[in-house]
């Protein structure tokens, strides 16, 4: 006969299995594809090989793990019943886009993670309702603009993360709202200049990363409002140390020494901490090569007379589509066009030759 000590030692561990059974019975619903946990609100559904988001995962979940899967597109309503979401973990997934308001009902959100998508852009407002966000991770993505006000209602804000895209300038004042924010890393775009007091408002921040893009000089005065800053990566830029728009980030540097990792000289391996004024001494000319016309052409063209301006090369398809013709390849070109000529002449020529031979060979026979 059992004893009454094993008989409660038994009726513990059923009634924990049965508790835990019915912790996980909550996704069970679709399959038993994700892992759910009642007491925490925890629901796992990462590397799942998922190419869409599970139904009946419960409405009070807390956490949501959707990372590493396969998900290609988001439905524009996915997230609309987690209204007491806190955490959302969307990184290595397959995401070109994200629909509009895709997050407007998360509004207790304070972790999203999208890192590691192929993310082109982002839509204008689409983190506007995650007023309690604390951090945000959209590094690794192929992120080539920001949208004016992208980040304007993240008042919460203390860690952005937007390394490793493909960012060539910053909208000014994108992030002059941000002002609880202490971590921004900026490393690994294209970056080829910064917005002047672009930082002005980071009264709070800590670190700093800008190292691995195409800066050659900072506006001055970029980093005198950060009086919190410990650490700034700022290597691997190709620093302009001829020209004396470096002498504010040389002077900062030289004071600022146990808040910095190194910058060197494009042109040398000097740091741009030691230039000098007289090493410095040109004026900074970057000129837009995608919009500018040089001057020298400007002034030729306007001192020349009618017969002194040089023909321009006028692009063969240019001058096809000015003739009507849809297609590059309608217009021959001169050794084509010398090729159809010799072509043309020699098959006249032999039809010729048999015209004629066939005629001499008619006279033959009435003459025998």
């Amino acid at each position: 006969m059992m004893g009454p000590v094993l008989a409660a030692c038994l009726l513990i561990i059923l009634s924990t299995a049965w508790i835990s059974q019915a912790n996980g019975a909550t996704c069970k619903k679709d399959g038993g594809v994700c892992t759910c946990n009642d007491q925490t609100k925890n629901v796992d559904c990462s590397s799942k090989g998922l190419t869409a988001i599970p139904i009946n995962i419960p409405a009070d979940t807390d956490r949501l793990q959707l990372h590493m899967n396969k998900l290609s597109s988001l439905p524009s309503k996915a997230f609309q019943s987690f209204t007491k979401l806190t955490f959302l973990s969307l990184n290595n997934n397959q995401l070109q886009t994200l629909p509009a308001g895709v997050f407007d009902q998360l509004k207790n959100l304070e972790t999203l993670w999208l890192s590691q998508n192929q993310l082109t852009s982002l839509p204008p407002g689409i983190f506007d309702k995650l007023t309690k966000l604390t951090r945000l991770d959209l590094d690794r993505n192929q992120l080539q603009r920001l949208p004016n006000g992208v980040f304007d209602k993240l008042t919460s804000l203390n860690d952005l993360r937007l390394q490793y895209n493909q960012l060539q300038r910053l909208p000014k004042g994108v992030f002059d709202k941000l002002t609880s924010l202490k971590e921004l890393r900026l490393d690994n775009n294209q970056l080829q200049s910064l917005p002047h007091g672009v930082f002005d408002k980071l009264t709070e921040l800590k670190t700093l990363s800008l190292q691995n893009n195409q800066l050659r000089r900072v506006p001055d005065g970029a980093f005198d409002y950060m009086s919190k800053l410990n650490r700034i990566t700022l290597n691997d830029n190709p620093w302009d140390c001829s020209c004396n728009d470096i002498l504010y980030l040389a002077k900062w540097l030289a004071t600022n020494l146990e808040r910095h990792a190194g910058a060197n000289c494009d042109q040398s391996s000097k740091a741009v901490l030691e230039i000098t004024e007289e090493e410095a001494a040109e004026d900074c000319v970057y000129p837009n090569t995608t919009t500018a016309i040089p001057t020298t052409i400007i002034t030729t063209l306007a001192s020349s007379n009618d017969d002194d301006i040089p023909e321009l090369p006028v692009p063969q398809e240019n001058f096809q589509k000015f003739l009507g013709y849809q297609e590059p390849d309608h217009l021959p070109t001169q050794p084509q066009c010398l090729m159809s000529i010799s072509g043309y002449l020699g098959l006249m020529m032999f039809f010729v030759l048999i015209s004629a031979a066939i005629l001499y060979v008619i006279h033959f026979l009435k003459k025998a």
